[in-house]
């Protein structure tokens, strides 16, 4: 059930930054070893094509995106919504957006695998069954950060490869000095 239909997202830069219901949720939805320090993502805002999204129903904070942009895919970075309004279609309703934002451009994100064993293994499960369900698919390409594995899933029509991956992991790297190095 939806309380209010009408959905506005608002983006934010590196001077408009100070919303505090979105760094609540980026510090709630995110375990600290899957967050970017908030500090050097204000950094990477100024430097990255980053798309940092507060969305609002009503008034009503109900969620936040991060997209880091680029030409041939874009990288869905962060999403969540505010844990006390899931189960309502804001999820649904802001993923529809996202997708139509970027519909002529590739569109990836990575997320915790539901092959690796977890104390949330529930939670990945459902996760993962929310962005099948709304059109992404599994490529198998899997890398490991600071011991989580994660999986790249991709909008269907996309074509993403380890290659490409790797790459997109190159250019974030080259501007923050401090990213997980990644396990083998």
């Amino acid at each position: 059930m939806i309380i209010d239909a009408e959905l506005q997202g608002l983006d934010m830069n590196p001077e408009n930054m100070d919303i505090p219901e979105f760094w609540n949720l980026y510090s709630a939805a995110f375990p600290e070893t899957e967050r970017i320090p908030e500090d050097d993502l204000r950094s990477l805002a100024s430097v990255l094509p980053l798309t940092i999204t507060s969305w609002y129903a009503g008034g009503t904070f109900v969620g936040m995106t991060i997209v880091y942009e680029r030409p041939e895919v874009c990288w869905f970075w962060y999403f969540a919504v505010c844990e006390s309004l899931r189960g309502r279609g804001y999820g649904t309703m802001i993923l529809e957006r996202i997708k139509s934002r970027y519909k002529d451009i590739g569109l990836i994100l990575d997320m915790e695998s539901p092959r690796q064993e977890a104390d949330n293994d529930e939670q990945r499960r459902r996760r993962y069954a929310f962005y099948l369900r709304n059109g992404f698919s599994d490529t198998r390409i899997e890398r490991t950060f600071c011991g989580v594995t994660y999986v790249i899933l991709q909008l269907d029509g996309a074509c993403f490869t380890p290659h490409d991956y790797d790459r997109l992991l190159g250019e974030l790297r080259s501007c923050w000095g401090s990213m997980p190095a990644e396990s083998r």
